[in-house]
C-alpha cells in the first residue's frame, strides 16, 4: 500500500488525532483517509498508541491482517459493549444448532412418510438411520432379520447353571 503522506493527504489516524502524517507513519497503510470511522472505533476501544505498538511489533506481512482484525473487534465492541464479537459468534452458533435440529426433524418426517408409502404399497419395510437421515428399503425377511439382530439376547435362566 502506498503511504498517504506521499500523495499529500493524511491517513485517518493522523486526521483523527489532528497531527501531521509523516512518511514513517505505521498506521497510514492500514487506516486510509477514506475510512475515518474505522480508525475512530479502533481509537475509542484500544487507543492510538496501543494499536501503533501492536502493529509495529508484527512482521510486515501480518500487519494488514492484524489491522483488519483489530478494527473488526473494535467495531463490534462499539456496537455491543458487553459481548462484542463473542455475541455474534454465540448468536451464529445458536442459529446453527436451530437449523441442525430443524434438519433432523425434517429428515425424520421424510423417513416416516417414506415408510408409510412403502407399507401402503406392500413393497417392503423402510429402515431409517436417525443420525444421517438415510432411508433403506428392505424386504420383509431382511427387516425381520435386522430387528432380531437389534434385540438383546434373553437373559440366562438360573436352572442351567
Amino acid at each position: 500500500m502506498s503511504n498517504p503522506s506521499a500523495t499529500g493527504t493524511r491517513c485517518a489516524a493522523c486526521r483523527y488525532l489532528r497531527r501531521r502524517c509523516s512518511h514513517e507513519c505505521v498506521l497510514a497503510p492500514y487506516f486510509p483517509s477514506t475510512h475515518p470511522d474505522r480508525f475512530a472505533c479502533v481509537h475509542r476501544i484500544f487507543g492510538a498508541s496501543n494499536v501503533s505498538r501492536m502493529i509495529q511489533q508484527l512482521p510486515v506481512h501480518q500487519r494488514a491482517a492484524a489491522a483488519d482484525s483489530i478494527s473488526y473487534e473494535a467495531y463490534w465492541r462499539v456496537r455491543d459493549p458487553v459481548y462484542g464479537t463473542v455475541g455474534i459468534i454465540s448468536r451464529l452458533q445458536q442459529e446453527i444448532r436451530a437449523r441442525q435440529s430443524e434438519l433432523a426433524k425434517i429428515r425424520a418426517l421424510i423417513a416416516v412418510h417414506a415408510a408409510r408409502a412403502a407399507q401402503a404399497a406392500g413393497r417392503g419395510h423402510f429402515v431409517a438411520e436417525p443420525s444421517t437421515g438415510a432411508v433403506s428399503l428392505l424386504s420383509w425377511d431382511q427387516a425381520a432379520a435386522a430387528l432380531l439382530q437389534q434385540q438383546p439376547p434373553p437373559p440366562p435362566s438360573a436352572g442351567f447353571m
